[in-house]
């Protein structure tokens, strides 16, 4: 039995890697935030003194740091990333400042940089200004952001009679302070700004079951060439993840596989729509044929395996892709396979326990 004395040891140390854990978050984005402000403001800078050499000049400089600084430190200095750094700037030249009046040290920037993206799709800067406020008063989460900025709650608190009460349901949510910083330290930005990998599954067993059906696609035949895991696309200001992409040699298109735990829904076909449509525009090489869709859903009690043809130019190249691609009632019984062996060792691998 614990005794009081280790009970309140144990409280203390609990807090105090909490409070290490937030003060950790808060620092990596205040860094994060005001390193890209910088280079927003240098980029805009050097734009100013070339003008006069080039029309395009901004573009061009855009480009080629692009490509530099992507070969130096990696994902998240695409052409996007940096025209968004070259609009913060823009959009907030000057020091920010809290409803408290502070305006140094980490409250420069009190927003992580997430909030700062999705204020910047914002057009009307007054409506931009109301949001940001609002966030800093309310301690808005980045969802609850995105919710009030989709449900265009600057224009209702000005257009209703009783604004204090709809500024009132406005604040009563989460705050980002209050959020788990596991859950702000797994924000594609900040996982981006740190160099890690963001390739983690939600389960031990999904994480197993991507890492089988990768090995026994490329024993089929040789047709399957790997390109990648847990490949990440953005869309608007969505992050995603296809489970395994690959490519197939005989049809020359990419094959996008997404596992899932549960049931297949009418939502699973559509978020494969959307990764097919943005591969199609993103991924795809003028010589390829449009990529296929293969969704794996591998509850106990219904095995499926769903492929996406619909939408492609014409009825004999799905044909042809149903034929080349491997049969469902192979995949299914693979994954049943599987699921039994993962079992029989979760024993032997303490991790998977509970998941099957």
């Amino acid at each position: 039995m614990k005794s009081k004395a280790y009970i309140e040891m144990l409280r203390e140390l609990v807090s105090l890697l909490e409070n290490a854990r937030k003060a950790s978050v808060r620092a990596v984005n205040f860094v994060m935030t005001t390193t890209y402000w910088e280079i927003g403001r240098r980029i805009f800078e050097e734009e100013q003194l070339g003008g006069s050499r080039a029309k395009n000049y901004g573009k061009e400089i855009v480009e080629r740091l692009s490509v530099d600084l992507t070969k130096k430190f990696g994902r998240g200095f695409g052409r996007t990333n940096l025209f968004q750094m070259r609009a913060f700037y823009l959009a907030f030249p000057k020091i920010v400042q809290t409803p408290s009046g502070q305006s140094i040290g980490s409250q420069i920037f009190p927003l992580p940089w997430s909030h700062y993206v999705r204020l910047l799709s914002v057009q009307n800067t007054s409506a931009r200004q109301f949001y940001l406020q609002e966030a800093l008063k309310g301690g808005w989460s980045f969802r609850q952001l995105d919710r009030q900025i989709s449900t265009l709650f600057y224009e209702r608190s000005f257009n209703t009679k009783n604004k204090e009460r709809i500024r009132d349901k406005g604040e009563s949510r989460k705050s980002h302070a209050e959020e788990l910083p596991e859950d702000q330290i797994k924000d594609p930005f900040v996982l981006e700004f740190l160099d890690l990998k963001d390739e983690y599954s939600e389960r031990d067993l999904e994480e197993a079951l991507i890492y089988h059906l990768e090995s026994f696609l490329l024993e089929l035949g040789g047709q399957f060439t790997f390109v990648g895991r847990q490949k990440r696309l953005r869309v608007g200001n969505e992050w995603y993840r296809v489970d395994l992409v690959f490519f197939h040699r005989r049809l020359k298109c990419l094959v996008l596989i997404d596992l899932k735990l549960g049931k297949f829904t009418h939502a699973d076909a559509g978020q494969m729509h959307l990764y097919l449509n943005y591969a199609k525009e993103h991924w795809l090489y003028p010589e390829e044929n449009p990529p296929v869709g293969l969704i794996l859903c591998a509850e106990k009690d219904e095995m499926v395996a769903k492929y996406s043809l619909e939408g492609l130019p014409n009825k004999i190249l799905a044909a042809q892709y149903r034929t080349s691609l491997p049969q469902e009632a192979e995949l299914i019984a693979e994954l049943q396979k599987t699921r039994k062996l993962l079992k029989q060792r979760k024993k032997m691998l303490p991790g998977i326990e509970g998941s099957c």
